[in-house]
Parts: C-alpha cells; structure tokens; sequence
C-alpha cells in the first residue's frame, strides 16, 4: 500500500493543531469583516488586541447603526461578504435570526452563567452569545448641574420635571439599536399607555435628538446639555475617561446581554468563531473593563479585577430587577415603536416641546390655588398631549407590525404605501393634539 507524503503531511498537522489554543488548529489568515454599531473606542482596542493573537488575521470593522446593520446583511445575503454581526441590541439578532440569517456556534470557553439578572446571556437555540451586559439609565454633567443650580435626576420620573426644560439629550431609537431598547425598555416596564406618556412629558424638556447614540454622552462630556439617556458603557466610560460625570440606573430599567453573532455564509468562518472565543476570553472580557470601554463582564470572575465602585450585576440583583424584558414583544413591535418615536417625537419635538412648557406653565401659576375649571384645562391638556394614536394591540398585530419597513433618516425622508399612509394619519393626530393641549395649557393660565 502507497501512502503520500501529502497525507502524512496533512495527519500531521492534525495532530499538531490538535494540541495548540483555540483558534490555532485552523488556517487563521484572511480579512474577518465584522458590521458592528459600536464606536471606535470598543472596536479599536479589541481589533488591535485579536490581530495581535492572530497576526494573520486582518480584522474590518463595517460601521453601521444597528438598523442599518440589520437592513445590510439582509440585502447582501446574495453574495454575502460579512463574517459576523456585533451589537447590543438582543432584539436586532432575533430580527436577523428569524430571517435565517445568523450560524449556531457553540462555545467552547468555560465559566460563563446562563443568565446576568434575569435574561439569558446566550440565544437558547445557539445563533448568538452575549459578551458583556449592559443596562439602561441617565448621565449628568457635575459641573454643570451645579452651574445650573440643578439637582442630579435619578429616576425616569425625574426628568420630566420643568427645571430640566431644554438641559436633556437623547438619540432617537431608529437611529440608535441601544436607544430603541431603553424606550422599549420603559414601555414594557410601565405599560404602553403610561410609558409611552411618560417618554412624551420627558421629550418636552429635550435640548436635543442626537444623530448618533454616542451623541449624547459626548454632549454631556462637552456641556452642550446637562443630562444624556444612554445605555450605561457610556455613562461609566466617561466617567473613568476623567470627564466630570455620573450615571444612575433608575429603578424601571432592564439588565440585557449586549450580543455577537456568526453571519451565514460566513467568508471567515475560522476567524469569526476564534473572535467569539476571545471575547469570552480572560483577556476578552478583562479588556471590557478598559477606561475608554468599561462594559459589564459576563464572566463572573472578571469583576475581581474591576475599579472600585463598579457595577456588579452578579453580585448587585437590583440592577435591572424591576423590568422582566420581554424579547418577542420587543421583536414584534420593533419598526412601529420606531415609527411612532419619530412621528410623535423626534419630527415634532418643536410642537412637542411648546405643548410640554405650556402645561408646565400652567401648573407653576396654579400652584398653591385652588380653581376647579382651570385644573380641569390643565387636565385635559396632559390627556391630550398623552393620546396615543394606536393601541399596544394594534402595535403588536403581525400584519400591521409589516408595514414598517422604511425609517425616518429625516423629516423629509420619502415614506409610501401603506406606511406613508399610517403615519400621516399619526402625525395629523398628535400635531392637532399639541396644539389643542397649548390652547388649552394657555386658557388655564390666564384664569389664575
């Protein structure tokens, strides 16, 4: 019997890999192409730190805001040049995996929980992996506040009150995958009538909706507005940056895994399971806690070497507590809360702001008064300003949840069909609202 050297050869180097780390079995060469939402702070450091381990690794990094990230790799399915999608939004990769669009991959480092709080770190089915977690909540500037004679807000409620007129900052959430998930977020915790109420009288006190999530934390930073909602990586990166910050996570707030996943049809299948194993990683998750970074492990042991003060979410249980996030819910909805954020908010935040201050108004004059007929104005002025122009329901009806396929860039941005159609008769709705609720806000006041 004749046997080739080739195939001594290639037994050989079966052997040999077998016995090597992680990754080194493989032929580790190549461009491994990642879409990812996250800002250059998080994916320089993790890029320069795997290239190091695998010198024949050349790693991309296609920047995309989530949605746009999602709507990428759906169109490019075709002839698919992306190995792995890298995001915080749980909800994107259930988008992407309800279109068969993410491989199972099964990982191989040892130590991490099935759950941080209440949410399960990896997809149960296997298409993707949490690698840090990450929580929702409120950002100040110290120096500021303090410039302002204002008080830091540590819950929700707080920012509604009328002393933050025009020092709040936010990003929209069909900018923004993390955005969308705090507004989903105080939705789910307060109900859809009363959170979506509640994001209404908070937007009336906005400065700003930032083009990017990461607009906010730097508008904090710089001073530009006094407080941020943001997810919390940029609250706690910040501070450890020496920016003069704090962040809380309010009560009705969530603990979710923020995600990675393999691209069907990977072009670098070696290369993107080898990055997975180093996210999981010693190294991996120690450098969550970079200054420039500082995400939640989801390796328990990791937080021995986290600064003090930092949140621990496995040893804190009231971080997130308060919110049972539901995912499918989430899933089901997520064009259409986009859709409503913009119409109701985003695109007319200027009507929205002016009905907000009315009301506010109106209630600085009667306080301390007692006048039945103007409370009553008042009254109707809020309820206005809270009307919702489609039920929680409604919302989550499959055949009317796809219909919205297409976001808001701008105001101006081209909608049709059906879509068009529907958030005209929303825009017609609220805009006719906050006028009447200014009238209204307007006539109380000039009875006290």
């Amino acid at each position: 019997m004749t046997i080739s050297i080739s195939r001594i050869l290639s037994a050989t180097a079966l052997v040999v890999g077998l016995s090597l780390p992680f990754g080194a079995a493989y032929a580790l060469d190549g461009t491994l192409t990642i879409v990812t939402s996250y800002p250059p702070d998080t994916t320089t450091a993790f890029q320069k730190a795997f290239e190091k381990k695998y010198p024949g690794v050349k790693v991309e990094m296609l920047k995309k805001k989530t949605t746009a990230g999602i709507k990428y790799i759906q169109e490019t399915v075709a002839n698919n040049k992306s190995d792995m999608f890298w995001a915080s939004a749980p909800d994107a990769f259930e988008v992407l995996k309800g279109d068969n669009l993410l491989s199972k991959y099964k990982v191989k480092v040892q130590g991490i929980p099935e759950k941080v709080g209440a949410f399960p770190i990896n997809d149960p089915d296997g298409y993707y992996k949490g690698f840090a977690a990450s929580g929702y909540g409120i950002m100040w500037n110290t120096r500021y506040l303090k410039a302002k004679k204002l008080p830091p807000a540590k819950e929700w409620a707080d920012l509604k009150k009328p002393i933050y007129h025009g020092h709040v900052g936010m990003s929209a959430p069909s900018r923004s995958g993390t955005t969308h998930l705090t507004v989903e977020t105080l939705i789910q915790g307060m109900g859809w009538d009363k959170g979506w109420a509640e994001w209404k009288e908070i937007a009336g006190n906005f400065n700003t909706i930032t083009e990017r999530s990461f607009g906010v934390p730097d508008g904090v930073n710089s001073g530009q507005f006094g407080l941020g909602i943001v997810i919390d990586f940029f609250g706690l990166s910040s501070q450890a940056s020496g920016f003069p910050v704090e962040y809380v996570y309010p009560t009705v707030t969530t603990l979710v895994p923020a995600n990675i996943a393999i691209v069907k049809n990977a072009p670098n299948q070696a290369a993107a399971e080898a990055f997975i194993e180093f996210l999981l990683s010693t190294e991996g998750q120690e450098l969550l806690l970079d200054p420039k970074i500082r995400r939640l492990p989801v390796n328990p042991a990791t937080y021995a070497k986290a600064p003090e003060g930092f949140p621990n979410p496995f040893k804190d249980s009231s971080i997130g507590a308060a919110v049972k996030f539901d995912l499918d819910l989430s899933k089901g909805r997520y064009n259409v809360v986009n859709s409503l954020f913009d119409v109701m908010i985003t695109y007319r935040i200027d009507e929205l702001r002016a009905a907000v201050k009315a009301v506010q108004d109106a209630k600085a004059k009667m306080a301390g008064k007692s006048n039945e007929a103007a409370a009553k104005l008042i009254a109707e002025a809020e309820a206005l300003i809270a009307a919702m122009p489609v039920s929680e329901a409604k919302a989550s009806e499959p055949d009317f949840a796809k219909i919205f396929k297409k976001k808001r860039k701008k105001a101006t941005t081209k909608i049709t069909g059906r879509q068009a159609e529907v958030e005209a008769e929303w825009d017609a709705q609220v805009t006719a609202n906050y006028a009447k609720a200014v009238e209204l806000a307007n006539k109380a006041a000039s009875m006290l």
